[in-house]
């Protein structure tokens, strides 16, 4: 019944007439998906929603699996983020003009990418002249490690050691500190007549991984490799390569090139105390000032 005073209105379908151009609906956020077929002239082509699994509402969704190249873990240092992904790290030594020409020692400095040659850290040496050219490659050092942007990450300290396996009280070792001032592991030295071997510890000392070496460290036309296995030695678990770089390269500077592989769901602390092993065996065997008669062996080290 029409209102008090107004004129009685006619009565129209309740549905409205279908509209020839209907208004498209809203893209969802972060897709655009069209078909392949052109459409045709003033066909109006509207974005799908994201594909969804068929009767499986708890099915996950194919783009939730993407994860990205640098995780977010509350329990992993801060910086050691890049070594949570891989499985390998080539450590490259610069060439040094100076010490190339006249043999004249210079801190080394390095730089760390991953299997895909993506640069991961910088490292540099920091010690004095006089210790660089006096003590040779037992010097005592701190590397420190940056990132690419220049924040630290890594802070390695190797305090002077005696370099004889007869003198097993004073053997090489290695402290690695993430951020610098932790400490999460060590680089310990062990005792053996022949063969170089060392133990990869953690925070609080205990034997996580060893690593073994061959009886002669100095091979041509071949690389030299430090096997890694498990605290008992019973199986390898991976691999520090110290890689030929060439006749003159070897004979004429000491910028060596290290391979490094370890498994991929290894803690990260342990990731990272494996490179400092890295640079503490290039110290001990592969490093010389001024004369390759300087570069330490088996039996010297």
């Amino acid at each position: 019944m029409a209102a008090p005073g107004l004129p009685p209105q006619a009565a129209y379908p309740s549905a409205p007439y279908p509209s020839p151009h209907p208004a498209p609906s809203a893209p969802t956020p972060g897709f655009n998906i069209y078909p392949s077929a052109t459409p045709a002239a003033g066909q109006i082509v509207h974005p799908q929603s994201p594909p969804q699994a068929y009767g499986d509402p708890t099915a996950q969704h194919p783009h939730s699996a993407i994860t990205p190249y640098l995780p977010v873990s509350g329990g992993t240092p801060l910086g050691l983020e890049y070594l949570m992904q891989i499985d390998q790290v080539l450590i490259q030594q610069k060439v040094e003009r100076v010490e190339a020409f006249i043999g004249f020692e210079c801190a080394n400095r390095y730089e760390l990418r991953d299997g895909m040659g993506q640069r991961l850290f910088e490292a540099e040496e920091q010690s004095d002249c006089c210790t660089r050219n006096c003590c040779g490659s037992l010097r005592r050092l701190q590397l420190s490690v940056a990132d690419p942007g220049g924040r630290p990450v890594l802070r390695l300290l190797r305090p002077l050691k005696c370099a004889s396996c007869w003198c097993p009280c004073c053997l090489q070792e290695l402290e690695v500190q993430c951020p610098p001032g932790t400490t999460i592991g060590h680089v310990v030295q062990t005792w053996h007549p022949f063969t170089p071997k060392f133990s990869i510890q953690n925070a609080e000392k205990q034997t996580v991984l060893r690593v073994v070496g061959p009886c002669c460290v100095f091979r041509c036309w071949g690389d030299v490799n430090f096997e890694v296995k498990t605290s008992d030695e019973s199986r390898g678990v991976g691999r520090i390569s110290k890689q030929w770089g060439g006749l003159l390269k070897e004979v004429f500077t000491d910028a060596d090139t290290f391979g490094i592989q370890f498994p991929h769901d290894l803690d990260v602390k342990i990731k990272a105390v494996l490179l400092g092993a890295c640079f503490l065996i290039d110290y001990m065997f592969f490093e010389k000032a001024g004369e390759p008669s300087q570069r330490s062996t088996v039996l010297t080290s």
